[in-house]
């Protein structure tokens, strides 16, 4: 693999030392390092070690100097085909989050702070993967920036247990008993309660020495100043050493009796904490963020309430009245470390992510209605599916309310979304919403099948690398699209067009529908209530089409005619409608003589009606959606077509017959029609010859 890590600069310090770490680990392991920062004292070391540094200036709150390095970064991505970026700062994840946006790169970030809430961090939960540092930072990310828990990885911070040696306290205490704060210079590290701490502690412990480790940046020298003189105040300038920025941690630990840990805010993990514990340092620590999860109360360290001096003070002086105490502490953290914080863990653990990122993804279908075109397109979906197996893919399809029944048994979908345009996903706030719940998700591909303006907006909403569909209007949000040919084609060829840009061909029909037992025997229940036997052989009739489109139904008097003829032939006939059907089949029934058919109008849902479609032995209806149910099913249809046309609306499949006239206003695509003559052309006795041809075969 090829692995960019982007940091503000490669100066001492926690994510400067792991991002080195893990340099030379990748580098050890075969696999191309490269680190982009704004420079610093180990680049060297980092260049030594066989990566690769690129100095950018990537380490300014600009916004002017953000934009400017994007396509800089983006360069030496494509130069060095870079498989994963991992950011580890804000700003570099920002220009990193873009770049990868231009070269579609895969994008991982590691939170090593307790960020506010504010639009600036927010690009951290904007990764494929997130790597927290402890359990604080996992929730914070999740209930604070909407990052799904499914994104969110933790990894440590570890330990080199070949630089940290483990030293007893016992062999280390000598008359002086040193007392060491190890962090940058800033408010938020607690330094003016460690020394009021070590001011009161200094009252029972006369040889004690203060040292404090790390320096103030060039905007919080006013704090460093004030730190200086607090100590001078309480009387502590000959007991307290200022160390400044130090190399050498290692030495630094060899040397204390004791570290002392004051954060005020919240600790995203505390990696001094394990190295001290590694090096054999006793811990007393604030109860904060990520520190809870390495210091077990009273096991491996003592934790205090943040900005309590007191507190710290009697800690400090309850470890150094009680050697076997410090030497108890020391030693089960060093076992914890172990276990827990090791170096080659968190290498392992780190390039699991990477290729995880690499090896899994998330694919999203699109396809909200009609019920009919829902139907159509289960071909699609399993032949996505088979393009794109488990367990390295997921499929999630995003259906309208009144369709997702259809859908509930699919096996080759993993997620089913549903969404509601009528209710809660109504107007621009909806779809906004929706959007972000796409987001938060984090799909790697869109296959558009519904290719509409809301369809292919949400497409581009979800922030998809990839979204395929038809170049329609506002096709532009797709950046893999196709011209929608004008010459006519069949829906499942039309479907296999956007399939083709995912190398997928159009081999065979497979539509399929997925009744549960329940729905089969639900019907067979019901005939068994009209007394049908089960040699017994019976024609579904669907009333209608549309209340919406009235030009696409038969004429009620034509099924009249229709079913009485075929009583004579001894062939049960059985209704199907939905509850405004009801109606026209109480007319229908009352006017016929001698037949006697089954009124399942109302009476089922969609999957019951597939597993009665299934038990016909043939299925007569227009363009509908119980048409493409037949289909699906494999039983043999008659459709019946008039303002619309049957080339582009139903599945090429060999078992059934399609009646249309040809008119020369016809197909017109309209709803409402004065003559309604392309239905009454079609005559109940040419239905049933087709029926008879039908059920010859």
């Amino acid at each position: 693999m090829n692995i960019l890590q982007i940091l503000p600069e490669l100066n001492v310090g926690g994510v400067e030392t792991g991002t080195l770490d893990l340099a030379k680990y990748l580098v050890r392991a075969g696999h191309k390092a490269i680190v982009v920062s704004a420079g610093g004292d180990l680049v060297r070391e980092l260049e030594s070690s066989g990566a690769v540094h690129y100095q950018l200036s990537v380490n300014k709150k600009s916004l002017f100097t953000m934009i400017k390095t994007v396509p800089l970064v983006a360069q030496v991505i494509k130069k060095e085909q870079i498989d994963i970026v991992h950011a580890r700062s804000r700003v570099p994840a920002w220009i990193a989050y873009f770049a990868c946006r231009k070269t579609r790169c895969v994008f991982i970030t590691t939170c090593h702070g307790y960020y506010s809430k504010h639009i600036f961090s927010y690009v951290m939960g904007w990764a494929k993967r997130v790597i927290v540092l402890s359990n604080v930072i996992a929730r914070h990310m999740i209930e604070d920036f909407s990052v799904a828990h499914e994104r969110i990885r933790l990894i440590p911070r570890s330990v080199d247990l070949e630089r940290f040696k483990y030293l007893s306290p016992d062999k280390k205490r000598k008359k002086e008993f040193n007392v060491g704060m190890i962090a940058r210079m800033t408010p938020i590290k607690g330094h003016l309660h460690f020394i009021k701490a070590m001011a009161r502690a200094s009252r029972t412990i006369p040889q004690l020495k203060i040292w404090i480790i790390g320096d103030a940046p060039s905007s919080r020298q006013g704090y460093k100043e004030q730190i200086q003189v607090l100590v001078k105040r309480l009387g502590l300038w000959h007991n307290t050493q200022f160390l400044g920025t130090q190399r050498d941690i290692p030495a630094i630990l060899a040397h204390l009796d004791l570290l002392v840990v004051p954060t005020t805010t919240q600790e995203a993990f505390g990696r001094v904490i394990i190295e001290a514990q590694a090096a054999g340092v006793p811990v007393i620590a604030t109860k904060v963020g990520g520190i809870v999860d390495i210091i077990e109360e009273g096991k491996t360290g003592l934790l205090v309430s943040p900005e309590d001096h007191t507190a710290i003070a009697e800690a400090t002086i309850k470890i150094f009245k009680d050697p076997a105490l410090a030497r108890r502490l020391s030693e089960s953290a060093l076992e914890k470390v172990k276990e827990k914080y090791n170096l080659e863990l968190m290498f392992k653990s780190t390039l699991g992510v990477y290729k995880d990122a690499l090896e899994n993804f998330k694919i999203l279908i699109i396809k909200f209605s009609s019920l009919g075109d829902i139907i159509l397109s289960t071909n699609a979906i399993k032949a996505i599916r088979e393009k794109f197996p488990l367990p390295h893919y997921k499929i999630s399809l995003l259906v309208s309310d009144e369709c997702k029944e259809v859908l509930l048994g699919c096996p080759y979908i993993d997620e089913l979304l549903v969404c509601d345009f009528k209710n809660k996903d109504k107007g621009l706030k909806g779809l906004l919403g929706l959007g972000a719940i796409l987001r938060k998700k984090y799909f790697d591909k869109v296959v558009d099948l519904q290719n509409n303006q809301r369809s292919h907006l949400l497409s581009r909403l979800s922030l998809a690398l990839e979204r395929y569909g038809y170049d329609k209007k506002f096709g532009f949000l797709l950046n893999y699209r196709i011209k929608d040919k004008k010459p006519i084609i069949d829906p499942l060829t039309h479907q296999f067009r956007i399939l083709k840009m995912l190398g997928i061909e159009f081999d065979r029909i497979n539509l399929e529908l997925w009744p549960a037992l329940g729905d089969q025997n639900y019907i067979e229940e019901l005939f068994s209530s009209e007394w049908v036997s089960k040699n017994q052989r019976f024609v579904g009739i669907n009333i209608s089409a549309s209340r919406k489109w009235l030009t696409k139904n038969w004429p009620l008097s034509y099924i009249t005619r229709l079913c009485e003829e075929l009583s004579r032939l001894d062939m049960r006939v059985i209704i199907t409608g939905s509850e405004k059907d009801l109606d026209d089949a109480n007319i229908l029934i009352s006017s016929l003589k001698s037949a006697k058919p089954i009124n399942a109008c109302g009476k089922t849902t969609v999957n019951q009606l597939a597993a009665l479609i299934k038990r016909c032995s043939a299925y007569i209806s227009p363009d509908s959606a119980p048409l493409h149910i037949a289909a699906a099913v494999g039983t043999p249809f008659i459709g019946l077509f008039g303002p619309t046309d049957p080339r582009r609306h139903i599945a090429p499949v060999k078992n059934c017959i399609v009646i249309k006239k040809d008119l020369s206003c016809s197909p017109c695509y309209k709803p409402k029609c004065k003559s309604k003559k392309c239905m009454q052309m079609i005559s109940h006795q040419e239905v049933l010859e087709a029926l008879d041809k039908l059920l010859a075969k």
